[in-house]
């Protein structure tokens, strides 16, 4: 899982870190000036191949456009998902990828998605993307699909019990090295679910033939023209201020995505 431009090895030292959005200040002409995004580690600057470049749209300001990355897995969670319009979505785990995927979901005409979490905090995230927020004891049944991004054992029983019969449910969590236990029985085999694992690694095989990694970045860049997403960014911190706050920055459970200005 290493990240593009990574330096060094975990645990330390390691240069890491893969979403940064900035300007471009020397290179050819036709990109010197423009706002870009790029996978590099965190970084107050440094030189890239061009290739390495995603132009940022004229809608999208640079401080929304570091979710670029988590857009991009989000909607390659959807497209995984293979979700159609009028469907039933549930959408477990309201961390910023839960929410970017359960709002892709939501702007497909006629489908019903609902966003679970334990904390019912997210609640009002959730509804300024305008998304409708449930705790795991009220989460759906009968959904057609649902998408798990919890990251918990606990969320992925949550998911399994709120498909429907022949319903799709996708595994967005990432687990590393863990041994997890996966409620397989009960309601799995009688109601014929189908269990489909997302990692924004590889474009889905339904679209890989004509999409590039590079054309998805493209369309998740643009899918951030919508300021409704800055809720997911709710506070910056200058880089050279870091070390005093940044271990209450990740203590703090109301904490999505934490935006860093070098």
């Amino acid at each position: 899982m290493r990240a593009p431009f990574q330096d060094g090895d975990f645990p330390f030292p390691v240069k890491y870190g893969y979403a940064v959005a900035g300007v471009v200040e020397a290179g050819p002409a036709e990109w010197t000036g423009r706002k870009v995004f790029c996978l590099h580690p965190h970084q107050s600057v440094f030189t890239v191949p061009v290739e390495a470049l995603r132009p940022v749209p004229d809608g999208v300001p640079l401080e929304r456009a570091v979710l670029g990355a988590n857009m991009e897995t989000a909607l390659n969670i959807v497209w995984d998902a293979g979700i159609q319009p009028g469907d039933r979505v549930a959408v477990i785990g309201a961390g910023v990828v839960g929410l970017l995927a359960a709002h892709i979901a939501a702007s497909i005409p006629g489908t019903e998605t609902i966003v679970i979490d334990i904390d019912p905090r997210r609640a009002a995230t959730a509804s300024s993307l305008g998304l409708s927020f449930a705790s795991p004891e009220q989460a759906p049944k009968d959904c057609d699909v649902v998408i798990h991004a919890s990251g918990s054992p606990d969320g992925l029983a949550v998911a399994l019990a709120a498909a429907g019969f022949e319903a799709r449910l996708v595994e967005a969590s990432w687990y590393g090295d863990r041994q997890v236990a996966v409620p397989l029985g009960q309601a799995f085999h009688s109601q014929r679910l189908t269990l489909v694992s997302s990692q924004v690694g590889h474009v889905p095989a339904t679209r890989r033939a004509r999409w590039s990694r590079s054309r998805r970045l493209d369309l998740a860049l643009s899918l951030l023209a919508d300021a409704r997403l800055d809720a997911l960014l709710p506070a910056e911190t200058a880089f050279l201020d870091l070390p005093g706050v940044y271990a209450d920055i990740l203590r703090n459970p109301a904490t999505l995505c934490h935006r860093i200005r070098y």
